[in-house]
């Protein structure tokens, strides 16, 4: 059975009759491909002093940060409607606290038929979310903001890389 036809419109993931739908993907040929997203959190001074003194009132906020934007970028299917279920061979996150921010940054990693952007945006934006819950008691107006995606590698585009060269994804090299 061959895959529905696009709608008229060139938009995959639409079919002719304009609903929505998965793209088929099974023609695609398995291959190494990773995705590396930045964002940040916002933070007040009193913030950065406990993350960086480790007297966050909730625990390591950090540690729980990573461990939130691992799990999400393995749940990415169940949150993005038509993003497709791949395995997720690795999956790295790395924060820094600066002096006004968190800098977070993932690179998620599969060999599989499609990317892993949405992965790594999640696994970021996942990450930035657990990091408020866990310092909203001496923050409540933090802000998580510019999470995007600075680089992906493998399938058919081959490697991209943002070209505005601002990426500032020095949360560490989660590689």
């Amino acid at each position: 059975m061959s895959a529905p036809s696009p709608h008229s419109s060139g938009f995959t993931h639409l079919d002719a009759a304009g609903a929505a739908r998965m793209v088929d993907v099974t023609g695609k040929e398995v291959s190494a491909r990773s995705a590396t997203a930045s964002g940040r959190v916002r933070v007040s001074a009193a913030v950065v002093e406990a993350l960086r003194g480790g007297t966050v009132p909730k625990g390591d906020a950090l540690a729980v940060a990573r461990i939130a934007g691992i799990q999400a970028a393995k749940r990415t299917p169940d949150l993005v409607p038509l993003c497709h279920p791949i395995a997720i061979h690795g999956a790295d996150v790395g924060l820094r606290v600066r002096d006004e921010d968190v800098l977070i940054s993932a690179t998620v990693r599969t060999a599989d038929r499609t990317g892993v952007e949405m992965e790594a945006l999640t696994c970021v934006t996942a990450a930035a979310l657990a990091l408020v819950d866990m310092v909203k008691a001496i923050d409540p107006a933090a802000v998580v903001t510019d999470v995007r995606v600075e680089e992906k590698t493998g399938g058919k585009t081959g490697h991209w890389t943002r070209p505005d060269g601002a990426a500032d994804t020095g949360a560490g090299d989660p590689r």
